[in-house]
């Protein structure tokens, strides 16, 4: 079978593997379990306050270049209320298009040619393309099954006088990996003794399941020498209004800045007064979020795992990695192409995610932010794998 786009690295040229997989999604009449966006909206209250701000005339024009004043104070307050981080909105504090938008200015503002930036793999497909636009190297440290869980010696073995900067993603994407309070511990001790940037992307920070989430920004030292990242889509199911922020000392945020203009310039008008409400609501919303996703992957977990897949159970996000080797496959980017067919059902190929492919080689992603009824559905339709 000719696939012309699935069997390239992730260097920033093609299609990206969401968009193709989508699209095979579509044409078969697939259930869409790869590319991670829930299929019910965020609170209609919120909604409605974006509603109400393009009928007033409230962001239909530029809104100012670092964001809406009121969400630039809530982004500062939520940071404060969960982590006890201060930043002043007026100079700690950037609005952005999304995440994606977020981590692109940063790396493109921070790096220069030559660089090294080191990042756990599989990483996030822009995280490569980023980091190729900057001029700079990407040196994967490798997670691998089945715990996911950080070498910390391979880490250490990986910074040389090139390093840069780590760009660091927990809850981890695509593995659903989150790192202890240990590990978050030693790799702001090698950032410190290294004199090493960080940017961290904490899109999922509130999709977690079986522990915290420990922003790095939040540990001694690391506050001056942390960019971090994350945004409303996620933890708001809101995904297609592309809000995001960055928070960082009043000198790395002028930078990613300065580099952000040229990007989107500005973006996201309305919605950004609709998600500075969204920051404030209750403590019981955001548990009930989580509490919501954990029952959904605990049911999708165990129907993959009756199934004859091997689970790997997730710490946090919207995803569970698997192994379809138990299955027969013995290539994962073959086994996503004919599932649609297969099963009419859509996942994603865990090896496009790693530039040792031979370490998601049989890896396959599921994305369970969809209803209960969707989620039982696949797995029916999945079933046919085991006969």
């Amino acid at each position: 079978m000719k696939r012309p786009l699935l069997n390239r690295r992730l260097d920033g040229l093609g299609t990206s593997i969401f968009a193709e997989m989508s699209a095979r999604a579509v044409a078969t009449g697939a259930v869409n379990l790869g590319q991670g966006f829930p299929d019910v909206d965020g609170p209609p209250e919120i909604a409605a306050v974006a509603a109400t701000a393009v009928l007033t005339g409230k962001g239909n024009q530029y809104p100012p270049g670092p964001g809406i004043p009121e969400l630039r104070k809530a982004v500062a307050g939520h940071q404060r209320r969960f982590y006890g981080l201060t930043y002043d909105p007026d100079t700690e504090v950037l609005i952005t298009a999304g995440a994606t938008e977020a981590i692109a200015a940063a790396l493109l503002a921070l790096l220069e040619p030559g660089d090294e930036v080191i990042a756990f793999e599989p990483y996030y497909d822009s995280y490569a393309a980023n980091i190729a636009m900057a001029g700079a190297t990407r040196v994967p440290v490798t997670l691998r099954a089945p715990a996911f869980r950080p070498d910390l010696q391979k880490l250490r073995e990986a910074i040389t006088d090139k390093t840069r900067l780590i760009l660091l993603n927990s809850p981890h994407n695509p593995t659903g990996m989150v790192l202890t309070r240990a590990e978050t511990q030693a790799i702001a001790d090698l950032a410190t003794a290294h004199d090493l940037l960080v940017v961290t992307d904490e899109v999922y920070e509130h999709l977690v399941y079986d522990r915290a989430h420990i922003p790095l920004a939040s540990l001694p030292g690391m506050r001056e020498r942390t960019v971090s990242v994350s945004s409303a889509g996620k933890a708001f199911s809101f995904t297609g209004w592309k809000v995001g922020w960055v928070t960082g000392t009043p000198e790395i945020v002028n930078a990613v800045r300065t580099t952000k203009q040229f990007l989107t310039f500005v973006s996201s008008g309305p919605f950004q007064y609709a998600v500075a409400d969204a920051l404030a609501l209750p403590d019981a919303y955001f548990a009930t979020l989580a509490e919501d996703l954990k029952k959904k992957r605990d049911l999708f977990a165990a129907g993959l795992a009756e199934i004859g897949f091997q689970v790997y159970q997730p710490d946090g996000t919207y995803f569970i990695t698997t192994d379809a080797a138990p299955l027969g496959a013995t290539d994962g980017i073959e086994f996503c192409l004919s599932l649609p067919e297969r099963a009419g059902v859509v996942a994603i190929p865990s090896a496009v995610f790693y530039d040792d492919r031979e370490a998601g080689r049989t890896q396959v992603r599921f994305a369970f932010c969809k209803r209960t009824e969707i989620l039982e559905e696949a797995l029916s339709r999945l079933a046919v794998l085991a006969r």
